[in-house]
């Protein structure tokens, strides 16, 4: 056996800081003398902590208003639909570039005259715009949002 393979477990317990002058940690507890770093809880700054001086989230300047988190619905007008006939969906809507695309919110808002009988099945409708559907002698149906097919991982 040589001397650098002997493990020694040293009993030691962390030294009490701060507990006299003869205890060896004691008075500044090794912190020196004065200024904020030698001051209790001067490791818990702030996020953003600049020194005393503004803070950067303080000095730039905040964005008004509200921006949401839900995708808007794409418009359609009511006579925009007279060009249509029988079941009207959001598939038969981006097939006459009504709308971007099938996957999308649609809302029916009333502007002009409905004078097509049409079946119609989308996300919203305002209810003028289902009271001339219904006079047009057709019907509205609510229906959810469409999701797209999930590719297959090959």
């Amino acid at each position: 056996m040589k001397y650098n393979d002997l493990s020694v477990n040293k009993n030691t317990r962390p030294s009490r800081k701060g507990r006299g002058i003869s205890a060896g940690q004691g008075k500044t507890a090794g912190r020196g003398t004065k200024g904020q770093k030698s001051r209790t809880g001067h490791r818990k700054m702030p996020a953003g902590f600049m020194g005393g001086q503004r803070a950067i989230m303080q000095a730039v300047p905040k964005l008004k208003g509200f921006k949401s988190i839900h995708e808007k619905a794409e418009v359609i007008y009511t006579d925009n639909l007279n060009g249509l006939s029988g079941n009207v969906d959001n598939f038969v809507l981006a097939e006459k570039s009504l709308i971007k695309s099938p996957f999308s919110k649609v809302k029916v808002i009333t502007r002009g005259e409905l004078t097509a009988k049409i079946n119609l099945e989308t996300q919203f409708a305002s209810k003028t715009a289902i009271a001339a559907i219904k006079k047009a002698g057709g019907s509205f149906k609510k229906v959810t949002i469409l999701k797209r097919e999930k590719k297959s991982e090959k």
